[in-house]
């Protein structure tokens, strides 16, 4: 590819996602919507960008904005918050992610008639979830920290895990595009036993390898002291893409293995209670930094997925099957995502319940791996995961997107109004010192 085509690219993605960004703020609605629409201007529409590019170029963006996005998402989780609510979001990401993805790939087989498997990868796809454009609106409405912790958290877990999951239906449908881990586990049991297996290598391999990579990280910031501008910000980068690379040539999840790492290193204080505290202080300033840099490659990231990711699409398929993907956009939603919250009922009230089955907006997992089944039937020519399959799957996908991310933030205000109690800001500043003392401790 030229340097002037990429740099024109580089040029209509960031002016385009600028403008976008100012429509968002001054009309305060969600910017996915529009980082959508802005790369459909330029490709399909307009084309000022190829198509062709455009899909080139994704498949780059799409592996480094997922582990950049991954990587500082773990940072940002709390130990301590994450155990207050463990049950409830352990169970949303494990049985709720499998009976989304599984209701999901069932409604899609039935309405565009595709095999359960091609359905499977579609639920795969759009199982992790997005809040992070519902996030200043939970704070506008003033949600309860508790509700808000527990769907942002989800995400933060369900991300990987859905990429997992989406590794293992690839897997099952283009056996050569996984390496040759699950075909010498299919030869030895069926391929859903096989599926299985596949999956849970893959979430403890990852995990381990995550856990390893962090730890080094730690070790290594304290005593080489790179406390300091640019070195720990490039060290940060070098362990993100070292432990992907890792898990990827151990046949796991190098996106896991990025999380699990970034986990790590942002709960230090928790991993490392016997060390000196001005150690300890030296090491939260520079991961501070480093989250502040890799905050702002991320947030470059994201707006680079979803202008490449509207640039990328074909107009026919994307019309029709339109109302077949709002069809199967508002069933998630309203079936899917409900029933598989059904569980956490244990734990919360019915209302409580309800809000937190209906905010679960798709984002950027979903969208950055959208194109990747066209990508893969281009390339390895599967007599069941076709072109076709591949476009359709990539147009339900944006429109899922778009449609979740619509209506959940429209709604916020009326689910809070009926379901919730109000929060006062006492309440609120309460709880965010109580968030405060937890992440010192």
């Amino acid at each position: 590819m030229a340097v002037d085509v990429i740099a024109r690219v580089l040029v209509a993605v960031l002016g385009s996602g600028i403008i976008a960004m100012l429509i968002s703020r001054r009309y305060n609605i969600s910017y996915v919507p529009l980082f959508i629409i802005a790369g459909m201007v330029l490709g399909p529409i307009a084309a000022l960008m190829p198509r062709s590019v455009a899909h080139e170029l994704f498949d780059y963006v799409r592996v480094f904005g997922l582990v950049m996005i991954l990587f500082t998402e773990g940072h940002n989780l709390s130990w301590k918050l994450l155990k207050r609510n463990l049950p409830t979001i352990a169970t949303l990401d494990t049985v709720g992610l499998l009976i989304t993805a599984l209701l999901s790939a069932w409604f899609f087989s039935f309405v565009f008639h595709a095999p359960f498997l091609i359905g499977f990868l579609f639920g795969a796809i759009i199982s992790a979830t997005d809040p992070a454009t519902l996030i200043p609106l939970f704070r506008q409405y003033r949600v309860k920290q508790d509700i808000e912790t527990t769907i942002v958290t989800e995400s933060i877990f369900n991300d990987p895990l859905g990429i997992v999951l989406t590794a293992v239906a690839i897997a099952m449908l283009v056996p050569q595009a996984s390496g040759g881990l699950f075909a010498s586990l299919s030869s030895h049991i069926n391929v859903y036993g096989a599926a299985v297996m596949y999956f849970l290598y893959e979430v403890a391999v990852s995990i381990a390898v995550g856990i390893a990579v962090g730890a080094f990280g730690y070790w290594f910031i304290k005593k080489t002291r790179i406390f300091e501008f640019p070195e720990i910000e490039i060290f940060s980068l070098f362990l993100a893409f070292s432990g992907f690379m890792i898990g990827e040539s151990l046949q796991a999840s190098g996106y896991l293995v990025a999380t699990v790492t970034g986990i790590i290193l942002g709960n230090y204080k928790v991993f490392s209670k016997k060390e000196k505290p001005q150690v300890l202080n030296r090491v939260m300033k520079a991961i501070e930094k480093e989250v502040h840099f890799n905050e702002s490659l991320a947030a470059i990231a994201t707006v680079f997925i979803f202008v490449l990711l509207g640039a990328s699409l074909d107009l026919k398929p994307l019309a029709e099957n339109l109302w077949g993907g709002i069809l199967v956009a508002y069933f998630i939603m309203l079936v899917a995502r409900p029933i598989a919250a059904l569980p956490i009922l244990k734990w919360w009230g019915p209302k409580e319940y309800l809000f937190i089955a209906l905010e679960g907006p798709r984002g950027v997992v979903p969208s950055a791996l959208a194109a990747l089944p066209l990508s893969l039937a281009m390339k390895y020519q599967s007599s069941t995961l076709t072109v076709y399959w591949g476009e359709v799957i990539l147009a339900v996908t944006v429109i899922t997107v778009l449609a979740s991310v619509i209506t959940e933030t429209i709604w916020v205000p009326f689910l809070k109004s009926k379901l919730l109690q109000p929060e006062t800001v006492e309440d609120r500043m309460r709880k965010y010192q109580e968030k405060k003392r937890a992440r010192a401790s």
